[in-house]
C-alpha cells in the first residue's frame, strides 16, 4: 500500500504574482467611475462706481439705434459724422468724461482700449468728440462725434473705442485713499476703402491625449494651435479638427466667436471627444475665415490646413491586459509546481513501499 502523506498546497509560490494582478485589475476597475468635480464659472461684475450706473450704445440723432458697434465706411482724407448714446441709470446726475483711443484684441479674445495716458496711433486718433457730457438722473443724451481718416491712411480695418467714465475713491489694504476710473464704451471699426486682403494662416500645432481609465470608454485630447490675422480686414474664425478620422468644429457651439483684427494672433483650444487611443493619431486643421461686412463690403479670404500628430498611448488597456497575463501566469505556474510536488510525493511513497526481502534477494543472487 502507498502510505498516506499529508500534503499542503504550494501558496507560497504563486501568492504573490496572483495578489500582483488581483491589485492591477482592482485599481483599473476602481478607476473607471468617472471622476466629479465642482464647475468653475468666471463672473464679471457690472461696471459700477460709488453706486453710478451707466451705459454707451451707438446712435442715431434720436437715441440708441440697436447697433452693437459703430462701423462705418471711410475713404482716405474723409471724415464721417456719427453718434453715441450715454445712459445714466443712477439716482443723481453725473457727469461722464468721454475719451477715444485705439482697440486692441486681449489675451482672452475680448476687445480692449489703450490705457489712458497712452497715446493712439491709429484709429484712437481720428475720432473727436466733447471730453465730458453731463447726464440727468435717469436720463439719456445723444453725443455727437467725427471720424476724420487721413490722406494717407492704409485700406482695411481700423479699430478704436469711445468710453465714458467715472473717476471715483477706494480705500487700499493700507487704508490711503486711492482714485479708481472706471470706463465703459462702445467699439468704432472704420473700414478705409481701398485693396481689401483677408489672409489667415495656422501656426505651430499640438496637444495632448487624456486617457480614460475605464478601458472600455474612448479618451479625449485637446488640440491646440494659433490663429493670426496676415491681413488688412476684420475676420470671424472657423473651421474643423480632423483626428482619427472624427471631424470637431470650432468654435464649439456655445463658445464665443473668434473675433481677430488685423495682426491678432490667437491661441484655439479644440477638444475633441470619444477618441481612441492608438499610440499616435494624426490631426488636421482646417481654417475657414469668414470677413466682416462693413458698408456693403464683404472681403472672401482663403481657407488654410494645419497637419499636426499627437501621442494617445492606451494605458487603461495595457493595464488590463497586463493584470490578465500576471493571472494567467500564476495559474500556470501554480499547476506546473503543484503537478511536481504530486510526482515528488508519489514517488517518495513507492521508494518507501519497497519490501526489504526483494533487496536481499538481489544481493544473494549478484553473489551466486
Amino acid at each position: 500500500m502507498i502510505p498516506l502523506v499529508a500534503r499542503r498546497r504550494p501558496r507560497a509560490a504563486w501568492r504573490l504574482p496572483v495578489a500582483v494582478a488581483v491589485g492591477v485589475l482592482l485599481a483599473a476597475a476602481l478607476s473607471i467611475a468617472p471622476a466629479v468635480g465642482p464647475l468653475a464659472a468666471a463672473r464679471e461684475a457690472a461696471p459700477a462706481s460709488a453706486g453710478v450706473r451707466w451705459s454707451v450704445v451707438p446712435s442715431d440723432g434720436r437715441g440708441p439705434d440697436g447697433r452693437s458697434a459703430v462701423e462705418v465706411g471711410v475713404r482716405p482724407g474723409q471724415t464721417v459724422e456719427d453718434h453715441i448714446a450715454v445712459r445714466n441709470a443712477s439716482d443723481a446726475a453725473v457727469t461722464f468724461r468721454l475719451a477715444a483711443a485705439d482697440g486692441f484684441t486681449s489675451a482672452s479674445g475680448r476687445f480692449d482700449v489703450r490705457a489712458e495716458g497712452e497715446s493712439s496711433v491709429d484709429a484712437g486718433s481720428w475720432i473727436s468728440l466733447p471730453a465730458r457730457v453731463t447726464v440727468p438722473a435717469g436720463a439719456t443724451v445723444v453725443v455727437p462725434f467725427s471720424i476724420a481718416a487721413p490722406s494717407g491712411a492704409a485700406p482695411g480695418d481700423h479699430s478704436a473705442g469711445i468710453t465714458a467714465s467715472v473717476l471715483s475713491t477706494a480705500r487700499a489694504d493700507g487704508g490711503a485713499s486711492v482714485g479708481v476710473d472706471t470706463r465703459v464704451g462702445v467699439r468704432v471699426l472704420a473700414r478705409v476703402a481701398g485693396q481689401l486682403s483677408p489672409a489667415a494662416s495656422l501656426h505651430g500645432g499640438g496637444g495632448s491625449y487624456a486617457v480614460a481609465w475605464n478601458p472600455l470608454r474612448p479618451g479625449s485630447a485637446i488640440v491646440s494651435f494659433d490663429v493670426v490675422n496676415d491681413g488688412n480686414t476684420r475676420l470671424l474664425a472657423s473651421g474643423t479638427v480632423s483626428a482619427a478620422g472624427q471631424d470637431t468644429p470650432f468654435p464649439a457651439a456655445g463658445e464665443p466667436v473668434i473675433d481677430l483684427l488685423p495682426g491678432d494672433r490667437r491661441t484655439v483650444r479644440v477638444v475633441v471627444d470619444d477618441l481612441w487611443p492608438s499610440i499616435l493619431v494624426p490631426v488636421d486643421v482646417t481654417l475657414r475665415p469668414r470677413g466682416i461686412t462693413i458698408d456693403g463690403q464683404t472681403p472672401i479670404a482663403a481657407a488654410s490646413s494645419l497637419q499636426t500628430s499627437l501621442w494617445a498611448m492606451p494605458i487603461s488597456q495595457l493595464i488590463v491586459l497586463t493584470g490578465a497575463a500576471l493571472l494567467i501566469f500564476a495559474a500556470l505556474w501554480g499547476r506546473q509546481r503543484s503537478h511536481r510536488r504530486t510526482d515528488r510525493l508519489v514517488a517518495d511513497a513507492h521508494e518507501h513501499d519497497r519490501p526489504p526481502a526483494a533487496a536481499a534477494l538481489t544481493e544473494e543472487s549478484t553473489s551466486a
